[in-house]
């Protein structure tokens, strides 16, 4: 059994900062992308961030050179560093992790994470 526990949203005035985590924990022999979604009010949920298990990191156009993705192997932890915050990033974040575990190789989903930027 794989857990995905995520923290750090909150309320925030556009232009502030917050830093999310997704912490995985369970039956894990290796992890290998990680990756961060947001999904707003009536909206489908989009890709944000994505990082190999290499340290690749890839981004959507919408928050390049404003967010940055990185992973710590020895925790099993995947970060997301939000600067210049703006109102449309607003929506609840959620990190998508692929793991192999004890029977198989799958995707899971963290419970999400509500962002709030205020005008």
């Amino acid at each position: 059994q794989v857990q995905l526990v995520e923290s750090g949203g909150g309320l925030v005035q556009a232009g502030g900062s917050l830093r999310l985590s997704c912490a995985a924990s369970g039956s894990i022999l290796s992890i290998n992308h990680m990756g961060w979604y947001r999904q707003a009010p009536g909206k489908q949920r989009e890709f944000i961030a994505h990082i190999t298990s290499g340290g690749n990191t890839n981004y959507a156009d919408s928050v390049k050179g404003r967010f940055t993705i990185s992973r710590d192997n020895a925790k099993n932890t995947v970060y997301l560093q939000m600067n210049s915050l703006k109102p449309e990033d607003t929506g609840v974040y959620y990190c998508n992790v692929l793991i192999l575990g004890i029977l198989d190789m799958r995707e899971y989903w963290g419970q999400g994470t509500q962002v709030t930027v205020s005008s």
